[in-house]
């Protein structure tokens, strides 16, 4: 075989670093245009990809790294609006959680790729990287990564999952993998599409509109714009909330013996307990959402040496669910003596108590431009600069700032959310002539990134400390006797009695906005970093069987400092037909601005019961007092081995992966905070809070924060197979993942934390699909497999839950009712099967377990109408 030569300027331009919307990726609407024998000559050729890569386009089997490569009909075929949604139904590895009561993340969910959390994965617009969500996880891995739900699928061309480490190419993040998305880039036609369905049970009515169009800027440019509307109602999947503690269900045991089940007010009051629409105090499902998405990709080729491309969105999306069900008598809802000596309590605002609902409205948008082309000399640049923002506004409705007695209002603005991103790089490729089998290509660039994160204050009420935050707040008492004050009340008719410990006097409420207490001054600002980097990377085929990969990247982080990553990959062909592949690299990722600065003070169930637990940063003054130190980049070890192969129409791969991640970001276990002196331990986190002048204290239950906690390692195994007979293609991805904690992490999480962490994910995920045409009609059947795995119960992890495999069917039917026309109908979860019910870690009314990556809402059945002009 002759030495490979340089590559054309036609080819070369298609190559220019990080520049995929060349990306060789098939589309239904550039097959709609193709004559019957280009389509056939298109189909032979195989899917290639860029990402993992920064020289030509390779083919799946040919590349160093295990990539999917996702077109358009495969995004197109999955019923769900959310782009999350759909990477979870299609690549194995790739998980995410439905969590119903949780602040933020029940509008940005966290996710996972090979068992790493989002903010390890790096996320790229057409290889240029994502900006983050405002939102910070408050718990485990508190993860702040890109909203993907920004993303509409009607703007996507194809997705490229790198599944491999890939820091040294990329930059932070890069530790699980590297997450693609290709826009498309069409300059002409375009398409529409229309969805509706809902779930078995009759409930999260969900409408879908999307559509892309494309025009032509002269004769050398494009502009493609694409836009979707989607819209979801709530669900439910709990029951009246009950439990030995309060039971609002008078048919159950513990309700008949509820005193507060025979006032008919109160009954009545139960209606509007949870004004979210559903017919239980406590709804456990998705919440409502509704978002409008607009993406455009636009280029223009000035000559053969030099194009401009520019891209970007804006979004609005909304949303609104519901938190936990405040009772008589939890702490919220209780009797408090006022300044004339009467008695005032919550039941007068919500006579049935009341379920706390929280609001997010998310404003997010992008900007990216640049020119790509080639020097005269050979070498191609990319010039780009990219701006990034995402912001969250909460309302908080229905609910009350204790602490303010009657002059509570019931709505309120406990503050916002920003992050922003400022990027501006250079990256050039150079194909170089050493006299080798082939030319060696050398690419090597610079960046630049600014990035910020800003705690806007809530309005005062969401914040202050009202007089009841206190006790005796008036000066009624003095050593169980009234005062002149408290005698002065008695006169006028008051029940006053100070000898009597439980009089309501001496009651003491929650601060702040109950539920999502606002941000006040003293927690607000802005936290902000730059960061400077470098990177070289060399690739070549340095003979006919054997490919090589190098790459090293420094960083320098104002907040961190510095550090240099490498990573080495290889490819070699064993025989015509099979190739072996793997890489060893190590990454890192420097915690955000977010993760270093958000605080939080929210309801969470550390031991079952509902408990006011604060988030604290890690260098404030209550962290520092709890024993905190700075936080600090976690570290990673990758290795990966592979085969690839085919054996006439069957093709697989088999890849082998190690991650061993150092000093791993995670929240503490919940420690327990109580002004009982005889809980030591709890006491004096009290007087922590206390000295650090966190207004409430004596009603926080549980305290936490961010810290680098422990190592792990994970090991695991992705399976690809596909096999084509004429008109059927079938395909199998598994997926098999096991982490482990790698040092004594008893000094920050708890037994049943640790347990959760090794076991509460399935190890063993996988997806098989058979697809078959029948002239205009074709026929789609996809099983979701989820293993087994284990939950623990109690904080000591005495106690446990096992859960069986689980396997979910979808089926869609589509039928070409002509050349641009095409009528889809289908259920996902046809059977409608559930995981196994909540034995006893969830509480207030959940069936299921609510952290279950197994989805947990039933089956689905829906109709879509697609064209292409």
């Amino acid at each position: 075989m002759l030495k490979q030569n340089k590559l054309s300027k036609a080819i070369k331009t298609g190559l220019v670093t990080c520049a995929f919307s060349s990306v060789a990726l098939s589309s239904a609407m550039a097959q709609e245009t193709q004559t019957p024998d280009e389509a056939a000559i298109a189909a032979a050729y195989e899917k290639v990809v860029i990402t993992g890569s920064r020289g030509a386009p390779r083919s799946l089997a040919d590349s160093p790294v295990p990539v999917d490569v996702l077109s358009e009909d495969d995004l197109a075929s999955v019923p769900f609006s959310d782009t999350n949604d759909i990477l979870k139904t299609l690549v194995p590895s790739y998980s995410l959680q439905r969590q119903p009561i949780s602040d933020g993340a029940s509008f940005i969910r966290p996710a996972t790729l090979r068992g790493m959390p989002t903010d390890k994965t790096l996320v790229l617009v057409n290889s240029k990287r994502r900006h983050r969500s405002a939102l910070v996880q408050i718990g485990g891995s508190g993860t702040q990564g890109p909203d993907i739900a920004t993303i509409p699928a009607s703007a996507l061309k194809g997705v490229e999952v790198l599944r491999d480490g890939a820091a040294a190419q990329y930059g932070s993040d890069a530790i699980a993998g590297v997450i693609n998305f290709v826009l498309k880039d069409n300059d002409e036609g375009g398409s529409f599409s229309v969805e509706g369905g809902q779930y078995y049970e009759g409930d999260g009515d969900q409408v879908t509109i999307t559509g892309n169009i494309g025009f032509a800027l002269g004769d050398k440019g494009f502009f493609s714009l694409s836009g979707e509307y989607a819209d979801s109602d709530s669900t439910n999947r709990g029951e009246q909330y009950c439990e030995d503690w309060f039971c609002a269900d008078a048919s159950d045991p513990r309700g008949a013996a509820n005193p507060y089940l025979s006032d008919p007010d109160f009954v009545a009051g139960l209606a509007n307990a949870n004004l979210g629409g559903e017919n239980v105090v406590q709804p456990w499902g998705q919440p409502n959402t509704s978002a409008t998405r607009v993406f455009f990709n636009s280029g223009y080729e000035f000559n053969d040496d030099m194009k401009f491309y520019a891209f970007g969105n804006y979004s609005e999306s909304e949303g609104d669910a519901s938190f936990y069900y405040r009772y008589p008598g939890n702490g919220t809802i209780e009797d408090l003596r006022q300044e004339d000596g009467s008695i005032y309590n919550p039941l007068e605002k919500f006579p049935g108590g009341f379920t706390p609902r929280f609001f997010g409205d998310i404003t997010d948008f992008s900007l990216v431009g640049g020119l790509e082309g080639e020097f005269a000399n050979g070498i191609t640049y990319d010039f780009s600069g990219r701006f990034g923002s995402n912001e969250i506004k909460y309302t908080l409705k229905n609910t009350i700032n204790p602490s303010l007695g009657a002059d509570s209002p019931t709505s309120f603005r406990p503050g916002d959310l920003t992050n922003e991103e400022t990027q501006f790089s250079a990256d050039f490729t150079k194909y170089l002539d050493f006299g080798l089998y082939s030319d060696v290509l050398l690419a090597f660039g610079a960046t630049y990134m600014e990035e910020s994160y800003e705690l806007t204050g809530g309005d005062e009420t969401s914040y202050s400390a009202g007089p009841y935050a206190t006790s005796d707040p008036w000066g009624f008492c003095a050593d169980g006797a009234a005062t002149a004050a408290g005698l002065e009340v008695i006169t006028n008719g008051s029940t006053l009695d100070c000898a009597n410990g439980d009089d309501p006097v001496y009651q003491v409420v929650g601060v702040g906005s109950n539920g999502f207490p606002g941000y006040s001054p003293e927690y607000s600002g802005k936290y902000e970093r730059d960061m400077h980097g470098i990177y070289g990377d060399v690739s070549s085929d340095v003979s006919e069987d054997l490919y090589l990969q190098a790459a090293m990247r420094y960083e320098d982080y104002s907040d961190f400092g510095s550090e240099l990553v490498g990573k080495i990959a290889f490819k070699y062909t064993l025989t015509d037909e099979f190739n072996m592949r793997g890489s060893v690299g190590t990454g890192f990722r420097a915690p955000t601005p977010g993760q270093q600065g958000t605080t939080n003070v929210s309801t969470r169930l550390p031991d079952g019961l509902p408990v006011a637990t604060g988030l604290f940063p890690a260098l404030s003054a209550v962290g520092q007092a709890l024993g905190a130190e700075a936080l600090k980049p976690e570290k990673s070890l990758n290795y990966s081995l592979g085969v690839t192969g085919s054996i006439d129409d069957l093709n697989v791969t088999l890849d082998f992966y190690r991650i061993e991640l150092e000093d791993r970001f995670y929240a503490v276990s919940t420690l327990d905070v109580s002004t009982d002196e005889t809980d030591a331990d709890a006491y004096a986190n009290y007087l922590k809070l206390e000295a650090a002048g966190v207004a409430g204290a004596n009603t926080i239950g549980g305290v936490n924060y961010f810290q680098n906690a422990f190592d792990t390692v994970t090991n695991g195994m992705d399976f690809v197979v596909t096999y084509t007979m004429g008109d059927t293609v079938l395909s199998t991805s598994i997926n098999y993942n096991k982490t482990e904690i790698d040092s004594d992490a008893s000094d920050f999480l708890n037994a049943e934390d640790q347990f959760d962490l090794e076991n509460a994910i399935p190890e063993w995920r996988g997806v098989a699909s058979a697809k078959h045409s029948f002239d205009a009609l074709t026929l789609l059947v996809r099983a979701n497999v989820y293993g087994s795995y284990t939950n623990a119960i109690d904080s000591d992890a005495t106690i446990k839950q096992d859960y069986d495999p689980t396997v979910f069917f979808d089926l869609e039917a589509s039928y070409q009712i002509s050349e641009n026309v095409t009528i889809a109908a289908g259920a996902r979860n046809i059977f409608d099967e559930y995981p196994d019910s909540d034995n006893s870690d969830e509480c207030c009314g959940a069936v299921y377990w609510s952290s279950n990556i197994v989805d947990w809402q039933g089956g689905y059945y829906y109709m879509r109408l697609n064209t292409v002009f």
